[in-house]
């Protein structure tokens, strides 16, 4: 009958028997990423303790009994990077890693985060945590457990998010130029864009970026200040901004 218990979970007396499987962890782990000079950053801690001692993986740890899975990775941040605040950090569930032999401690599932900064602050190691570094993405190989398919994954999913929501001006300052606001989708999707055309349509969407009245920055050699701009009230692009390879076409 629906909702009926299978028989094998029940303790003979018509009560759930929490031990008629085999107990599992649940952990939290975070792909928080930034740009620094222009090129793409993530956060990765160096591991003080067996398993992967020594190796670099994403931040992350065991969920407590009284915390939620987002409140547990809020709590692991700001424990192994030093990070002051993290409370307003807009965290986005990336999915969940569920893979048999993922931890070779014992079966273990995590819930994989993705987090985007503007001005990163420095890190610093702390908990079981050696240390805590900015890594330019390209560099962060071979970390522990299954990080590397984590940190990919969290790559294509704000490469997707950048495509067809706002989510980019997340990098920027908050009064940023759109030279600034380019840097974000090259340093993302890994490809130059022709930036007369990327104005235009930044520019054509609708409430994309709000010009900053009277505002302008000096952005290094000859000619005028760049227009300043803050992000606009819209939360996705219409129509979206297509990366060059789903173009067919230099963007």
């Amino acid at each position: 009958m629906g909702g009926e218990l299978p028989r094998e979970e029940h303790d003979g007396h018509g009560t759930y028997d929490k031990y008629a499987h085999e107990p599992f962890a649940v952990t939290v782990d975070l792909a928080v990423l930034t740009l620094r000079g222009g090129t793409l950053h993530v956060l990765l801690v160096e591991r003080g303790q067996e398993p992967y001692a020594g190796r670099w993986a994403l931040p992350g740890g065991f969920l407590l009994p009284d915390e939620s899975a987002e409140d547990a990775a809020r709590r692991e941040l700001a424990e192994e990077t030093g990070l002051a605040d993290v409370s307003g950090l807009r965290l986005e569930q990336l999915r969940t890693y569920s893979e048999p032999g993922r931890d070779p401690r014992m079966r273990v599932v995590s819930v994989a985060f993705t987090a985007l900064l503007p001005d990163a602050p420095e890190a610093h190691g702390g908990g079981d945590a050696a240390q805590a570094r900015w890594v330019p993405y390209d560099e962060a190989r071979e970390l522990a457990f299954d990080h590397d398919r984590i940190l990919a994954d969290a790559r294509t999913r704000i490469g997707d998010r950048l495509e067809n929501t706002c989510a980019a001006t997340a990098f920027c300052p908050p009064e940023f130029t759109l030279g600034e606001l380019q840097q974000v989708y090259e340093a993302v999707w890994g490809t130059p864009l022709d930036r007369p055309n990327f104005r235009r349509k930044v520019l054509a969407a609708p409430g994309f970026v709000a010009p900053v009245p009277g505002g302008a920055r000096l952005t290094g050699g000859r000619g005028k200040p760049a227009a300043l701009y803050r992000a606009g009230p819209a939360a996705t692009l219409h129509p979206p901004l297509l990366r060059p390879q789903r173009e067919g076409r230099t963007t």
